[in-house]
């Protein structure tokens, strides 16, 4: 059970636990971000204009690159974390 959890998915990806978790905080930091940046760009439009955007496109490229690099990367789904 703790290995489901904890390793199988890293491992399926050619990861250890560790490399895996700190690309999906990174990951999921500009996420926030990005998302805050949605928020602020709701009450002052002129503000972060292109911030999300662009954050989606660099980690849609991020997440590729990641994928071309991998050991096996057919065994990658379209968008893995």
């Amino acid at each position: 059970m703790l290995g489901r959890l904890f390793m199988d998915h890293p491992k399926s990806l050619g990861m250890s636990w560790a490399e895996h978790g700190v690309g999906a905080v990174a990951i999921g930091a500009r996420m926030v971000g990005a998302g805050i940046a949605c928020i602020v760009h709701a009450a002052v439009p002129g503000l972060f204009t292109q911030t999300a955007g662009r954050t989606v496109i660099d980690l849609h490229d991020h997440m590729m690159q990641r994928r071309a690099g991998a050991a096996d990367p057919n065994s990658w789904p379209d968008y893995e974390i």
